[in-house]
């Protein structure tokens, strides 16, 4: 399993004083994960939203008030720069933002994106996200990325060989379509989170949990094959470590 540091979130984004949003400490997290020393370098991908420019400029003024330095890969309509492996190589951290995962993979696919996502992470530069930036990393999850009613997505990146569930405690058919698939083997072994909670992965394997949403929880959702044959899902609770600033 490669040596990637992964922070798989449903959280990062806070409601900001003076803007719209602000960066919270989720996003601060992953760049203490890269070993940051000075100002963070953090690329926001936003294919998932369709690379939004005003989405990208709320962006901005929360990373200005953060003290971060925000890029951002478009993809739309061609690449925003010529080097895309190359530029991505120049931060600390690669944020990917939420909206739909399944035309985030497809998008992705067509522009190489999973082969140097890979390399870059390699590199040293920490992969996290939000929701369908979440679900990318995985094998697969809930997503609404076809229509209102939830449908799983399995063909992920599989950067870490898990399923995973996002707005585990926020949408409530989150949580039984993720234990359903699980308990069929649809998906393997899965990590959720509720809103404010993120998973660090390193190497393949879950480290820790961390929440910037006080109570907030992490879950593991297993298989158990019973006696007589039939499967169900088991669920855990994975207390996460309460990041500094949480509310």
């Amino acid at each position: 399993m490669s040596d990637l540091t992964i922070l798989a979130t449903s959280g990062g984004y806070a409601p900001g004083h003076r803007t719209r949003i602000a960066l919270g400490p989720i996003v601060r997290h992953a760049t203490e994960l890269a070993g940051v020393a000075g100002t963070p370098r953090v690329c926001h991908v936003g294919t998932a939203g369709g690379d939004q420019s005003w989405f990208h400029a709320e962006l901005d003024e929360a990373a200005r008030v953060a003290g971060v330095r925000m890029s951002h890969l478009s993809l739309f309509s061609m690449p925003n720069v010529d080097d895309v492996e190359a530029f991505l190589r120049e931060h600390d951290v690669v944020w990917v933002g939420g909206g739909s995962v399944v035309n985030l993979l497809a998008v992705w696919r067509a522009h190489g994106l999973p082969e140097i996502l890979h390399a870059v992470g390699e590199s040293g530069v920490v992969l996290a996200g939000i929701s369908a930036g979440s679900l990318c990393w995985h094998v697969g999850g809930p997503t609404d990325s076809f229509g209102p009613e939830l449908r799983p997505v399995t063909d992920g990146l599989a950067f870490v060989p898990y399923g995973n569930g996002v707005h585990y405690d926020a949408e409530p058919g989150r949580r039984p379509l993720l234990q359903r698939l699980v308990a069929e083997g649809t998906l393997p072994t899965s990590y959720a989170t509720d809103d404010g909670v993120g998973l660090v992965y390193r190497g393949g394997h879950l480290v820790e949990a961390v929440t910037e949403v006080r109570g907030a929880g992490a879950w593991e959702v297993r298989r158990e094959v019973d006696a007589d044959g039939s499967s169900r899902a088991v669920e855990g609770r994975i207390e996460p470590r309460e990041l500094s600033g949480a509310r």
